[in-house]
């Protein structure tokens, strides 16, 4: 076990995403807002190491925000 807990791992959480022109990014300024394609209620993609390994939902509790984990995805076979 004390080797698995040196085990570095990134975890990503996407709620949505946009797009939008590199010159219209370099015009955004602190507290600008960007508008994504989902809402607040829309399931999220949890990856690891940039790799999609769940789906969620938020879960707001108090001024405290989580993930909570809803559905693991199945590896793919090049990774079993």
């Amino acid at each position: 076990m004390a080797t698995i807990e040196k085990v570095s791992l990134d975890i990503t959480v996407v709620l949505g995403t946009t797009s939008m022109p590199v010159h219209q990014v370099l015009r955004l300024g602190r507290g600008a807002i960007i508008e994504l394609d989902a809402s607040e209620n829309d399931a999220v993609s949890i990856l690891a190491n940039n790799l999609p390994v769940a789906k969620g939902m938020v879960v707001v509790n108090g001024n405290r925000i989580a993930v909570q984990v809803a559905e693991l995805l199945p590896r793919p076979p090049d990774m079993r």
